[in-house]
């Protein structure tokens, strides 16, 4: 077992208890992964468009802010879910910070490149670590220059300067995107713009999360896009003007994850309204994943998505190579089940907030649990628990783990669960409200 990144301190919160069935209904905010990418779009529409029902996390303030220093207008409506967002001249000479947030990370570079000169990027400490080597790659090979931190030659991770000259020629390209499938996506979103499109090939061994990479295509669809995604690992992105629209975000089916999970925990129903019935969110998975731990999930005809569940939690043996997000819910259920689970698929997790692989298998076993790392995940087998402090390290999905497993182990603390704001602010309100 590796380990994970240090965590920084932080307060402590005492994870609630549940002391009988559950019986709540949750509104959950907007999509951050649909709500950042409407929003590049939007940004480099042919028109002023609007969102509504954005998320307003700390990765969608980000993105925001970036957007604005680069000269696009974006002012809230009625509510700060509702978002107008005014296209303009993208501008040079101006810092990103990109916080901890992959999505801007990731997808703005290729953004800066339109812009009329040096776009600098930097973010928390915990984000110099991840990786950018391919999309920073993949911009070189199409004639960007990218300059790294003090005379490093080419950048692998943040900080970085993505020196933008007014355009791009677009063409052809390949990237090895097994790392993160953000590498493909932050291509695609600005390659309308490019003058020559784009024709973006995928060369590693494995492509992670790939219902992200067809939410993306999905976007660009909507707003008049042409993608060619008919061959496997290939995309043809034709260029010409992105829409301007009116668009309401989705709520956000991978934050409903840990709520509708803990009706099996502590037994009872939770439900969720405003659940899609056709979505490309990875949280579409959640339903079929909880029963087959030993829930039982049921979508109305008016969209409110109710699990219910007895306490039983049934070990699984599952690829979430679609959905790696949902590990640290899966995980934190597979802890409290009664057989042994393994989670495969998911080595990209080694990369995201912080390791998380290493970190879930840290702090399972700090709880009393047995977790061991694999070559591409986790097996988890179910011993007694006992309360402890269960680290985040700066992780938004690691805190809502840590508050699913406390839900039947009293005196479960969380490190930090207001790194929860990242994409799901309030959380901890939310949690106690469904006890």
């Amino acid at each position: 077992m590796t380990s994970p990144a240090p965590s920084p301190a932080g307060p402590v919160w005492d994870a609630p208890a549940a002391t009988g069935p559950l019986d709540a209904s949750v509104e959950i905010p907007g999509s951050k992964s649909l709500t950042n990418r409407l929003l590049v779009l939007a940004a480099l529409a042919e028109g002023p468009g609007t969102l509504r029902g954005a998320l307003r996390s700390r990765d969608a303030d980000l993105m925001i802010a970036s957007l604005r220093s680069l000269g696009v207008e974006i002012t809230e409506g009625d509510s700060p879910s509702t978002l107008h967002v005014t296209p303009g001249r993208l501008t040079g000479d101006v810092d990103v910070h990109t916080g901890l947030a992959g999505t801007v990370m990731r997808f703005l570079p290729p953004v800066a490149a339109l812009a009329d000169g040096p776009v600098r990027f930097d973010g928390d400490p915990q984000a110099r670590v991840r990786p950018m080597r391919p999309v920073l790659a993949a911009l070189h090979a199409l004639g960007v220059k990218v300059q790294g931190h003090e005379g490093e030659a080419f950048p692998s991770t943040l900080p970085f300067t993505v020196v933008g000259r007014g355009g791009l020629r677009g063409g052809s390209v390949d990237v090895d995107a097994s790392g993160s499938s953000q590498f493909v996506s932050g291509l695609l979103l600005a390659a309308a713009r490019f003058e020559q499109g784009l024709s973006l090939r995928h060369v590693g061994i494995t492509l992670p999360s790939v219902p992200h990479i067809q939410m993306t295509v999905a976007t660009l669809r909507d707003a008049g896009v042409q993608v060619d995604d008919s061959r496997d690992g290939i995309w043809v992105v034709t260029p010409g003007p992105i829409a301007a629209r009116d668009v309401r975000v989705e709520p956000d089916l991978s934050n409903a994850a840990p709520f509708l999970a803990a009706a099996l925990v502590a037994g009872g129903r939770v439900s969720v309204p405003g659940w899609p019935t056709s979505t490309t969110q990875p949280g579409a998975l959640v339903p079929g994943l909880l029963d087959r731990m030993g829930g039982s999930s049921l979508l109305s005809a008016d969209g409110v998505l109710t699990v219910t569940g007895d306490g039983t939690i049934r070990g699984i043996d599952v690829d979430l190579r679609a959905a790696g997000e949902l590990t640290p819910t899966i995980a934190a259920l597979a802890a409290l089940a009664d057989s042994p689970s393994r989670l495969r698929g998911i080595a990209h997790l080694r990369g995201h907030e912080t390791d998380r692989l290493a970190a879930l298998a840290t702090e399972i076993t700090r709880l009393g649990g047995q977790a061991e790392e694999t070559r591409d995940g986790l097996v988890i087998t179910p011993r007694p628990l006992h309360g402890a402090l269960f680290r985040t390290y700066a992780d938004h999905r690691m805190a809502t783990s840590g508050a699913l497993i406390g839900l039947r182990v009293p005196g479960v603390q969380v490190e930090d669960v207001e790194t929860t704001a990242k994409t799901l602010p309030g959380f901890a309100g939310m949690w106690q409200a469904i006890l």
